[in-house]
């Protein structure tokens, strides 16, 4: 049975709804990724389990208990948010053992937990120096650590690694992600950033406009997204909506076959159309390519390094195409005619109607 239960949660304030009918299940040391853009709802449904927000209407239980009703500080759980709220004037034992001190334990037990926690946290030695004197990483350990001193049935996160450059985001969700699952407590894991959600989470809750649109692990969201809205989240580049008809699916680019006879049988249903930007092949217009090729225009050309990322009108649509180094595609501008191969096994058709 999952340890925690929200179901058909609903939240308005004076603009309207922030989360309508929302219904998860968190299983007991599971860490829940809630995905989606600023304004969906994420924080409203965060606050709504911590208790800082009562619902409207809906329930939530934790471990059996429902919780309706039941004031933030009985319930045991944990948060850790973006700015970290840690004291300035304490040292780093201080933060650490702040609500440790709260529930009143020995003072030999609190120095204890609180060494136990910065071994843990990998900040064993740092126990006397101030917030000040640390680095951005260092303080968001400092922060997990406060979080985790008192146990807490359920630790929630929103969005805390916002304000960290990326390499030390990426480096921060990992050393988090394997601290929560040595220690086993149950997580809910707030952001807007897909990759972040992949690396942190278990599972993963996309949601836009105060409701879920689609939930379940990366691997099962990338095999079969519901909605334009769901691949885009995913980071899928190549989105288009399609309809199937009696020689393929036809799509704003062009007609693709179909390899799955009962997607045949479905004449005019809606599909997407799922094209990996990696696959595709340009050439300039002239040269040789292999199997059928799209004619279509350079849009725009984006370097990324080591790769570059164009995008070819085509039709009434436009394609993206990742290209590398040598690739006969780095010599093209904006504007140039080309040609482009999609073969079969990079297009992903997904029925929509069901």
């Amino acid at each position: 049975m999952p340890i925690l239960e929200v179901s058909n949660i609903s939240k308005s304030f004076s603009d309207g709804y922030a989360v309508y009918d929302v219904s998860l299940t968190a299983e007991r040391g599971e860490i829940v990724g809630l995905l989606g853009p600023s304004g969906c709802g994420k924080t409203t449904l965060l606050r709504l389990v911590a208790g800082l927000e009562q619902p409207d209407s809906g329930s939530i239980s934790f471990d059996g208990v429902t919780l309706d009703g039941m004031a933030p500080k009985d319930r045991g759980f944990g948060l850790m948010f973006q700015d970290l709220a840690l004291f300035p004037h304490m040292d780093v034992i201080g933060n650490v053992s702040f609500g440790l001190r709260m529930q009143h334990l020995a003072k030999d037990e609190v120095r204890q937990r609180v060494d136990d926690l910065l071994g843990v946290v990998d900040l064993t030695g740092y126990g006397h120096r101030k917030v000040h004197e640390l680095s951005g990483g260092e303080r968001q350990r400092v922060a997990l650590a406060r979080s985790l001193a008192p146990k807490p049935k359920l630790l929630m996160f929103d969005e805390p690694f916002g304000s960290l450059d990326r390499g030390l985001r990426e480096s921060l969700q990992t050393e988090v992600r394997a601290i929560l699952k040595e220690i086993g407590v149950t997580s809910i894991y707030v952001t807007h950033d897909r990759d972040e959600a992949f690396a942190m989470a278990d599972s993963i809750v996309i949601m836009d406009k105060g409701s879920v649109v689609q939930a379940g692990t990366a691997q099962e969201l990338f095999k079969a997204p519901r909605s334009e809205l769901v691949a885009r989240s995913l980071g899928l580049k190549n989105v288009m909506l399609g309809t199937v008809a009696t020689p393929g699916v036809e799509s704003p680019i062009g007609v693709f076959p179909i390899d799955d006879p009962a997607l045949g049988n479905n004449v005019g249903a809606r599909v997407l159309v799922l094209i990996d930007d990696r696959q595709v092949s340009i050439k300039q217009q002239g040269g040789s390519a292999e199997g059928p090729a799209l004619e279509g225009i350079v849009d725009s050309i984006q370097f990324h390094g080591g790769e570059s990322d164009l995008v070819i009108r085509i039709g009434e649509g436009k394609l993206s195409c990742l290209v590398r180094p040598g690739d006969v595609s780095m010599a093209l501008a904006a504007g140039d005619s080309v040609s482009v191969v999609v073969p079969p096994h990079a297009v992903r058709l997904v029925l929509l109607d069901r």
